[in-house]
């Protein structure tokens, strides 16, 4: 019993945070959830690449609505870890799978989040064309908790 405890807590404690964008012209959040679960493929620029390769099974995702909506609009969990991507015509790259979890109470909005001096720092900010990025455990409750205003 205490191993398996020590495990949960373990893989509990190791799981990481991350955020991933797309247009919704192209893919929304509707769609995945429709679905239930999606590859992450496409992705051609090797800082979000190598965010994919660093996402582990059971780690936690923001879904977020790009273009004109630029918000946070869902949760979803990585259910794969990365292998290579099949849409690649050419070069290394590399997919995730991702299943919906749930849309959040409330979408937070880009402007909010800019907003937030907790936030400041997100690459969501720094880097706004980045597809797929780290955040940081207390990033992630915060516009969780921003969503359940």
């Amino acid at each position: 019993m205490f191993l398996w405890i020590l495990r949960a807590w373990n893989l509990e404690f190791m799981k990481s945070f991350w955020l991933v964008k797309q247009e919704p012209s192209s893919y929304s959040w509707s769609d995945f959830v429709q679905e239930g679960k999606t590859s992450w493929t496409g992705v051609r620029n090797y800082a979000a690449r190598n965010n994919l390769r660093r996402m582990q099974q059971g780690d936690e995702v923001l879904f977020y609505h790009s273009g004109e909506d630029k918000a946070v609009v869902g949760i979803a969990k990585v259910t794969r870890s990365a292998y290579q991507d099949s849409t690649a015509k050419e070069g290394d790259w590399a997919t995730v799978d991702l299943a919906a979890v749930k849309a959040l109470p409330l979408p937070v909005t880009l402007r909010e989040i800019k907003g937030n001096p907790r936030l400041k720092n997100i690459p969501l900010v720094r880097q706004s064309r980045l597809s797929v990025m780290a955040l940081t455990k207390s990033d992630f409750c915060e516009i969780l908790k921003m969503s359940a205003r």
